[in-house]
C-alpha cells in the first residue's frame, strides 16, 4: 500500500486480512471500490479454493516451475530419453515450454566438449607421429592400437555395470595415449633394427622386433594396471564415484591393447611399411652424407 522511509533504507506496508476472513466466502463478501461506490468482490471475480504455488518464479522475465527427481540409480541417458520422448507427445498450451537441466544438461554439455577435445587429441597425436615418422602410413599403422584398446574399454565397462559417463569418456582420451605408445615402441624398433644393426624389411626382422619390445610394452602396461588396482576396489566408496570408472575404462583398454595389439601392428607394418621404410633410410643417408665445401 505504501513505503515507509528509515533514512536510506525503505520498508513496503502490506494490507493482510485477518485470518478469520481470509475464507473464499468472506473475500466473495469484501466491499472495494468501484466508480459507482463499493461493490462486493464476488460481483466482479469468481473466487474459489484450488491448489496453486506458494511462491512464483521467474527466469529471464518468464514464470518458471521447476519440477525435482532423482534416479534410482538407472542409467540417466535413458531416463532423460524417456522423458523426451513423453514431452514430445503432449501438446502444451501456447506459452508453455519445457526445458530439460541439472546435472544430466551438464553432463551433456561436458560430453560435447570431451568429444570435441577427443577428436582434436587425435589430430595432434597425427601431426606428432607424421612429423616423427614422415609417413602418413606408419602414423596410421600406430594408431591402429586405438580401436584395440575400445574394445577392452567397453568390454569392462559393461562387466563392471558402468554406463558411459564423462570420467569414462576421459579414460578413453587417457588411452589412447597409452594405446598410442605401444605402437611407437614396436615401430620404433623396427626402424632401428633396419637402419643401425643392419636387418633387411621382411618377416625375420619384425619377428625379432616384436620379441624384444614385448618386455617394455608388458611391462608398462603391467604398472600402470597396478597404479589403478586400488580404484577398482569398493567402487562405492566415497571419493571414487569418479575415479572408478576412468580406472574400469584403462585397464580394460590396457588388457585388449596389450594382448590384441601383438598381432595387428607387425603385420600391417610387413604388409605397408616398407616404401616408408625406405624413404626414412633414403632420407637419414642423404642428412648424413657429408656436404662439399666450395
Amino acid at each position: 500500500m505504501s513505503q515507509i522511509a528509515d533514512g536510506s533504507k525503505r520498508f513496503d506496508v502490506v494490507v493482510r486480512l485477518s485470518d478469520a476472513d481470509r475464507s473464499s466466502r468472506a473475500l466473495g463478501e469484501m466491499l472495494i471500490e468501484s466508480p459507482g461506490g463499493r461493490i462486493q468482490l464476488s460481483s466482479i471475480a469468481d473466487i474459489s479454493d484450488t491448489d496453486g504455488p506458494n511462491q512464483i518464479q521467474r527466469e529471464n522475465g518468464r514464470r518458471r516451475i521447476a519440477v525435482f527427481a532423482n534416479t534410482d540409480g538407472s542409467d540417466m541417458a535413458a531416463i532423460v530419453e524417456n522423458i523426451r520422448k513423453a514431452i514430445a507427445t503432449e501438446q502444451l498450451p501456447q506459452g508453455y515450454f519445457v526445458r530439460l537441466e541439472g546435472q544430466f544438461q551438464a553432463q551433456e554439455e561436458a560430453s560435447s566438449l570431451i568429444a570435441m577435445l577427443s577428436l582434436a587429441s587425435m589430430m595432434l597425436i597425427f601431426v606428432v607421429l607424421y612429423s616423427r615418422y614422415q609417413s602418413a602410413t606408419l602414423a596410421l599403422i600406430i594408431m591402429g592400437n586405438v580401436p584395440l584398446a575400445l574394445i577392452g574399454s567397453v568390454a569392462a565397462l559393461w562387466i563392471a555395470d558402468q554406463p558411459f559417463s564423462v570420467a569414462s569418456a576421459i579414460g578413453f582420451i587417457t588411452l589412447a595415449g597409452i594405446a598410442v605408445r605401444n605402437g611407437i615402441l614396436k615401430i620404433s624398433h623396427y626402424i632401428n633394427l633396419v637402419m643401425f644393426e643392419g636387418e633387411q624389411f621382411g618377416q625375420r626382422m619384425v619377428m625379432r622386433g616384436t620379441l624384444e619390445r614385448l618386455r617394455p610394452v608388458l611391462m608398462t602396461a603391467l604398472s600402470a594396471g597396478v597404479a589403478l588396482i586400488p580404484l577398482l576396489i569398493g567402487a562405492d566408496e566415497p571419493g571414487k564415484e569418479i575415479l572408478h570408472p576412468v580406472a574400469v575404462t584403462i585397464v580394460g583398454g590396457l588388457i585388449s591393447a596389450t594382448l590384441l595389439d601383438a598381432f595387428p601392428t607387425p603385420t600391417l607394418f610387413l604388409m605397408f611399411g616398407r616404401k616408408p621404410l625406405e624413404r626414412l633410410v633414403a632420407s637419414r643417408a642423404h642428412s648424413s652424407a657429408p656436404q662439399e665445401a666450395f
